[in-house]
């Protein structure tokens, strides 16, 4: 398992005092509200920067972070990735997992190995697994409980019914 979570990544600078523009991959844009610091990934290091104030311009977080005072300190951060330690990050309801725990599991259905679950996306109502298989396009399942039937974290397994439909 992973012990960081990527949350975000820094766009741009806003204003002149060093506040910073985030793109949220989070799903609550309030989620930045309910943390007291961010780590930001710089030459393969976290550092770690104390949130001072979060606002919202449209659908963009600004963050305004302890000792970052002005443009030319923002303007460092600006491409970086935003991260959280695993056990800062929201607690799952039970059943829920974390998509980054799930990347690189390999895919069952019975005892016949499918592939590896290389990607989830949201499309629509649910959210959508990508299986990369050998010789073969991506398998995109939905995660639905008839589909999706159990996740074995310990054992890197995911077991699924592929509905017909879907088959080759």
């Amino acid at each position: 398992m992973v012990d960081f979570f990527e949350i975000g990544c820094i766009t741009n600078t806003h204003a002149l005092k060093g506040e910073v523009k985030v793109r949220n991959y989070s799903a609550s844009q309030k989620r930045f509200e309910e943390l007291k610091s961010i780590l930001v990934l710089i030459n393969d290091e976290y550092i770690e920067y104390q949130i001072e104030k979060v606002r919202y311009q449209k659908d963009v977080v600004l963050l305004k972070l302890k000792t970052i005072d002005t443009i030319e300190q923002a303007e460092r951060l600006k491409g970086h990735s935003i991260f959280v330690r695993r056990e800062d990050a929201p607690k799952l309801e039970e059943g829920a997992h974390y998509i980054a725990d799930l990347i690189g599991m390999q895919v069952f259905e019975g005892d016949t190995l499918i592939g590896t679950l290389d990607d989830v996306f949201t499309a629509g109502a649910a959210d959508v697994y990508s299986i990369k298989r050998k010789g073969k396009d991506p398998l995109l399942l939905p995660a639905l409980k008839e589909v999706i039937l159990s996740i074995d974290l310990e054992n890197n397994k995911i077991f699924v019914a592929i509905p017909e439909g879907l088959r080759d």
